[in-house]
């Protein structure tokens, strides 16, 4: 197998501009998408070079009521300390993402839980899975929980997405998505709502994935920040590298 990357990682959006310097993503469908309306820079960006991409992007969002703008770095680069020093000057929050992969066959088995049944979603779920979804989206704003329901029935009759829905004693606890390509099976938005965590709802839909999914290497991307990484690890996942990313929401348009 062909050696895994940031570049398999699904993004929702289409490069519209291209240079020397970045890429520029834009998926007008959702525009209060962070993750679908960004620059990713080619190469690790000068300051003026950044500077010039920052105008670049702003402007471009300001004529679309956008009210953000987001940076993705190259792949396993740090960040020099005079663009550090401009960004948190300039107010741009910085952070990075790390990569992890796992054979399934590698993935540390637990008991079944008879409290946790994992579904794919369908036709008869699909009421339930967006009911859940649209509670925790509320936490990124109203605008992008009604979005995001377009988005995720595109998604239903996509072949290529598989959409998961968990339950904890019959009520629904947690989803994912996991996007299915030809050597790899990426979990992705997975989450379980805070009043059923550290049940093994999480490690359940996990196993289920890697049970679904044992021909494929299973990825992911992590927040370096968080805590989810650490059970990632603890599973038997390999970190295969991290991504610096920057963003900035402007209380005006």
């Amino acid at each position: 197998m062909r050696e895994i990357t940031f570049e398999n990682i699904y993004t929702i959006g289409e490069v519209i501009e291209e240079n020397d310097v970045y890429k520029h993503v834009h998926y007008p469908e959702m525009l209060v998408r962070y993750d679908s309306n960004f620059l990713e820079f080619k190469k690790m960006p000068t300051l003026k070079e950044f500077k010039e991409g920052k105008a670049y992007l702003r402007k471009f969002h300001q004529g679309r009521g956008q009210k953000h703008i987001k940076f993705y770095f190259p792949p396993n680069m740090e960040i020099s300390d005079d663009l550090a020093g401009y960004l948190k000057l300039e107010g741009i929050d910085t952070g990075f993402m790390e990569l992890y992969s796992i054979d399934p066959s590698d993935f540390r088995r637990v008991s079944e839980n008879e409290d946790v049944i994992v579904k794919e979603v369908s036709e008869d779920e699909f009421d339930k899975f967006i009911a859940l979804q649209y509670e925790q989206d509320l936490a990124y704003g109203q605008d992008f929980a009604d979005q995001k329901i377009a988005l995720q029935k595109r998604q239903l009759n996509d072949p290529s997405i598989v959409q998961l829905l968990s339950y904890y004693k019959g009520e629904p606890a947690g989803a994912a998505d996991v996007i299915i390509e030809e050597e790899t099976a990426e979990i992705d938005g997975f989450f379980v709502l805070e009043k059923w965590q550290r049940k093994g709802i999480g490690t359940s839909v996990q196993q289920y994935v890697m049970d679904r999914f044992k021909d494929k290497t299973i990825i992911l991307v992590a927040d370096g920040e968080d805590t989810p990484r650490e059970m990632y690890q603890k599973q038997n996942y390999r970190c295969l590298g991290f991504q610096y990313q920057a963003q900035k929401v402007f209380q005006d348009k």
